[in-house]
């Protein structure tokens, strides 16, 4: 028997990466998904090839950065499932550029989908949970947000903005029996990072003490221990996945 069967999981950018290693990690243990993506089609395709598996599954389309699509989406799902017992913010964008160069519109458009729109989407799922007087809350920040990176301004703002956020969100509900965490991935291997150049790559092996990037599915364990009754008494906690590199 799964230890997640009769949860229901709100994944934001659940549909590709490393949202979509966390759906199947989590659906493995028996949980209901919804998938939350901005475009539907991708949603679509994505929850399609989870219930061919026998997945209860369901697409839901949502700009993370706006609240109204925040709190459609949430109530998409709650008209679907009744409920939201565990809420993945791990949607997000990158517009890499030193400070000096950086524009407005590439600082903006970094905060408002990193940082805003995991602010959105706690604060629509968050009534039903506190309602249920249950619920566990897992950000997806980076390594990045505890040690700074050159080049990188928008987004580590926005990953540090989202480890502060967890740490509040924990304060503020934890007599309501509702956890939140945040998973902070380092150099992890996927679609976007495999066309880095073999010199970026050395360089990020050259300061990770296990000498290697992580998967995917390094990060979705973590997420899942996270999501599971063994985490009960795990709260307003920031977790690396890194394999080392901040410490």
């Amino acid at each position: 028997m799964g230890t997640l069967n009769g949860k229901v999981v709100l994944v934001t950018g659940g549909a590709r990466g490393i949202g979509k290693a966390i759906c199947e990690r989590l659906a493995a243990e028996g949980a209901s998904l919804a998938i939350l993506d901005i475009m539907l089609d991708v949603a679509e395709s994505c929850a399609n090839e989870f219930k061919s598996k026998g997945v209860e599954a369901v697409a839901v389309a949502a700009n993370v950065a706006k609240m109204a699509d925040a709190e459609r989406a949430v109530s998409e799902v709650i008209a679907k499932y009744g409920k939201i017992d565990i809420l993945v913010n791990n949607a997000g964008i990158t517009r890499d550029n030193l400070i000096m160069r950086m524009s407005e519109e590439e600082w903006d458009s970094v905060i408002a989908v990193n940082l805003k729109g995991t602010f959105n989407c706690v604060k629509a799922a968050v009534r039903p949970m506190m309602k249920a007087r249950s619920g566990k809350i897992i950000n997806i920040a980076s390594v990045v947000g505890r040690m700074g990176n050159a080049g990188q301004a928008n987004y580590v703002a926005s990953k540090a903005g989202v480890i502060g956020l967890t740490k509040t969100i924990a304060k503020e509900l934890g007599s309501r029996n509702i956890t939140a965490n945040a998973v902070a991935p380092g150099y992890i291997i996927t679609d976007m990072t495999k066309d880095l150049s073999d010199a970026a790559k050395d360089a990020f092996s050259s300061i990770i003490p296990l000498k290697r990037g992580g998967t995917a599915e390094d990060v979705a364990n973590v997420v899942y221990f996270l999501s599971s009754p063994d985490s009960d008494y795990v709260s307003g906690q920031v977790i690396g996945v890194d394999g080392g590199m901040y410490m």
